[in-house]
């Protein structure tokens, strides 16, 4: 959970910032407004590739003295650790050029879209006098025509703006950037290469702060949607709460917290939600995720008569192929703006956190789930004993994982078995967790780890990623190392695309097998802090932790773990089963 900008409030800028401060008419430029507009709102490092339609802007970008630009291997990690940074810090940005790097970029501007993330994703556009001609230029696919990247990027952002001409451009600028603060989703602006540097009256003033206006519910129908939703719950015997992505767009972790304070019920949360709430809370009982749910909390949660559903996604994955058993008529489903109660009335305009807040006063305390749940309860097991120098096995690895977490790391965990053991961490306090549910895009960890690690430096990144994921995205390790990150890497080595394995099988889930220490070796070329090892075994595991946490805890840490390729978790073995079945379903009959 990162530090996110507030609708409400103005954006404070940074100290040296004025306000209404003049600028020397020659240095009134849209490059520097753009740097002094990402400095303001939050951004300090711009994620980048070069490309010759936006040297020039970036040339601005470094001028600026609190913007740090960082150059990636390619567009996808460079939106993939826009991404990242934008979950730790709450708003994220990168820069590409037109069309060869829009194109490229646009998988990871879709993940952030998918996952509520304010992205600023700009690119160096052609000359604005190429625009109305009928002029072929480069990196376009061959006709005289400019808008293939802006129709692309329009299903995947929330605002685009096309800035070839300098009297509009202080106002499409500061339009995209507030409407990605605003809304919580990305936004595109093209800026043409000819004008970073042009002077205009409208840039002559230091940038004036952005105010928010904060989002108000109908108070009528608040009102109405506490009545009705109190009266229900409160007639339930055992009922739960269950949080689920949504709270992080709509900022309502607190008051999720003060309704299971104010309430008693036992406390959930959904796979994709996983790091919004506090996993140390009293009440806190593990995640719901269906027939993979943490020990004894799918049970609760679906014995309930009634739960309360905050900022649910139920998508095929969260589901485990449309296989939950929750009955609508027992659910209250809390929306960013809409609370619907079970099979009756649904109230618009209510949102999740004052809706939260208000029910938090009219709820009559009932611990019957939580007792349920203490009733029935069984700690963890533990692995089974060892042979010396035995195999190591995955669960032996997560459980060293697990003795690493603190309130100073943070835990990225790539589409994969990594979701499923990494589910089953318990997170410390202040301890970070991200991952990438909804989109689910392979390689994603790579780039949002760079991104992560660069927005949150008092943290230690531990970053769990299988060999498949990895080889999408891997030449952005060079930039952690280049940018000092002390993240520790566990690159799971078991041959292949394990989590397709599980839905269904086949030889183009087996890939190349890579030496992958001495690939980040390679990378490294004594340039930088990096340490790398390989493991095979549960001693030799523990050795690389101790040097990794110790004498290397200021490089960062590559640990190649070698697993066997059936390997598994058994969650992920009864989920891709169930997804397998759900994909496989015959045609409807016509």
């Amino acid at each position: 959970m990162g530090s996110h900008i507030e609708l409400g409030t103005s954006l404070h800028p940074s100290s040296n910032s004025s306000p209404l401060h003049p600028i020397a008419s020659n240095s009134a430029t849209l490059g520097r407004h753009l740097a002094r507009r990402l400095v303001q709102v939050g951004v300090k490092d711009v994620f980048s590739v070069p490309g010759d339609f936006n040297l020039c802007l970036l040339d601005h970008l470094i001028a600026e003295p609190e913007l740090n630009l960082v150059g990636c291997c390619n567009e996808l990690n460079a939106g993939y650790a826009a991404d990242g940074y934008a979950r730790a810090k709450g708003v994220g940005a990168c820069v590409v050029t037109f069309t060869v790097g829009g194109l490229s970029v646009i998988n990871a501007i879709a993940g952030a879209y998918s996952e509520d993330l304010p992205v600023i994703c700009i690119v160096g556009g052609p000359n604005s006098n190429d625009y109305g001609t009928n002029r072929i230029l480069h990196h376009t696919i061959g006709l005289p025509d400019f808008s293939q990247e802006l129709r692309c990027f329009q299903s995947v952002t929330c605002f685009q703006a096309v800035v070839n001409n300098l009297d509009d451009a202080h106002e499409l600028i500061d339009t995209a950037i507030s409407t990605a603060l605003k809304e919580s989703k990305p936004v595109y602006i093209s800026i043409s290469c000819n004008l970073p540097a042009v002077p205009h009256p409208t840039f002559t003033e230091e940038p004036v702060l952005f105010y928010l206006a904060p989002r108000i519910s109908n108070q009528m129908g608040l009102e109405a949607a506490v009545e009705a939703a109190s009266e229900f719950l409160n007639k339930a015997v055992k009922p739960v709460i269950v949080g689920g992505p949504r709270l992080r767009v709509c900022k309502a972790q607190q008051a999720f917290v003060e309704l299971a304070d104010a309430s008693g019920y036992a406390i959930s949360v959904m796979p994709s939600g996983k790091g919004l709430l506090p996993e140390y809370h009293p009440h806190f009982i593990g995640t719901y995720w269906g027939a993979v749910s943490s020990s004894f909390c799918g049970e609760i949660v679906e014995s309930a008569d009634a739960y309360v559903f905050v900022g649910p996604i139920f998508n095929d994955y969260s589901s485990v192929g449309y296989s939950l058993l929750i009955r609508k008529e027992k659910a209250v489903i809390v929306q960013p703006n809409r609370v619907t109660i079970g099979n009756g009335p649904s109230f618009g305009c209510v949102h999740m956190a004052d809706f939260l807040t208000a029910l938090a006063l009219k709820l009559k305390k009932n611990t019957t789930a939580m007792e349920n749940y203490q009733r029935i309860f069984v700690p963890h097991g533990i692995p089974l004993k060892r042979e010396i120098n035995e195999p190591l096995r995955v669960n032996i690895l997560f459980k060293h994982i697990q003795e690493m977490l603190s309130g100073d790391t943070a835990v990225i965990a790539e589409t994969g078995d990594s979701w499923f053991n990494c589910q089953k961490l318990h997170l410390p306090e202040n301890c970070g967790y991200e991952f990438q549910m909804q989109y689910g895009s392979i390689g994603w960890s790579v780039g949002a780890t760079l991104g992560y690690a660069q927005a949150a430096k008092h943290k230690r990144v531990i970053a769990c990623i299988g060999d498949g994921s990895f080889q999408v995205t891997a030449q952005d390790v060079s930039t952690m190392i280049r940018c000092g990150q002390k993240t520790i890497i566990f690159l799971i080595n078991n041959g292949g695309y394990t989590i397709e394995v599980e839905i269904h099988d086949g030889p183009y889930n087996v890939i190349k097998n890579w030496n992958y220490t001495k690939f980040v070796d390679a990378i490294h070329n004594d340039e930088g802090k990096c340490w790398t090892s390989k493991v095979k075994t549960e001693e030799e595991l523990i050795e690389a932790i101790s040097k990794a946490t110790g004498e290397e805890k200021d490089s960062l840490c590559f640990i190649e773990v070698l697993v066997h390729k059936d390997d598994t978790s058994k969650e992920l073995l009864e989920w891709g089963s169930r997804v397998s079945a759900a994909n496989s379903r015959p045609p409807n009959p016509q």
